[in-house]
């Protein structure tokens, strides 16, 4: 990360409408964000999308819009919590501009440290396709390990690709600490 950049994670506004928008309806990393067939996204569905999202009720999922230096890049999510076993997944979605500045990898660190600390989780995962190596990278720095794959299992741009899955104890990020 560039030593200015300043990341926090923060509450959605209506002032990050614009910025989610164009984040989730981005074709060209669709495929990276989820297993949904890609298509163009109107306002009018992602409003729709969104207000359905806030009226899932509370601990279905934890959701951040990233702030770098003052102003919204992207956003990053606790998602699928396993009550019981004390997990849940983590996903994120940088803005294009956003990406290869470590602003991925500190979100990545300050959602860990909330998933353990805050949310008391036993263990935090997540999927990405195998040619995001930038993600994967992002994952490795946060503590990371890659468990497995699903071979070929995701259509990404005219091709086939493997989902890597990486996943992280509390012990682990702990004893990393």
């Amino acid at each position: 990360m560039s030593s200015s950049a300043h990341v926090v994670l923060r509450p959605r506004t209506e002032a990050d409408d614009d910025m989610l928008f164009a984040l989730v309806s981005d074709l060209d990393t669709w495929e990276e964000r989820g297993p949904e067939t890609p298509a163009p996204l109107s306002r009018g569905a992602f409003d729709a999308r969104r207000a359905r999202s806030d009226a899932e009720p509370a601990g279905t999922a934890v959701r951040f819009v990233i702030e770098a230096d003052g102003e919204a890049v992207g956003s990053i999510s606790l998602f699928d919590f396993d009550v019981l076993a004390r997990h849940a997944e983590v996903g994120i979605a940088l803005l294009p501009e956003a990406r290869g500045r470590g602003i991925g990898t500190e979100a990545i660190a300050q959602i860990v440290e909330f998933a353990f600390v805050r949310c008391n989780l036993h263990r935090v995962h997540l999927q990405a396709i195998e040619s995001n190596v930038g993600a994967v990278r992002a994952y490795e720095k946060a503590g990371f390990i890659v468990e497995g794959r699903q071979r070929q299992h995701a259509w990404v741009r005219g091709r086939y690709e493997d989902i890597v899955v990486m996943g992280l104890l509390r012990s682990d990020w702990a004893q990393g600490r």
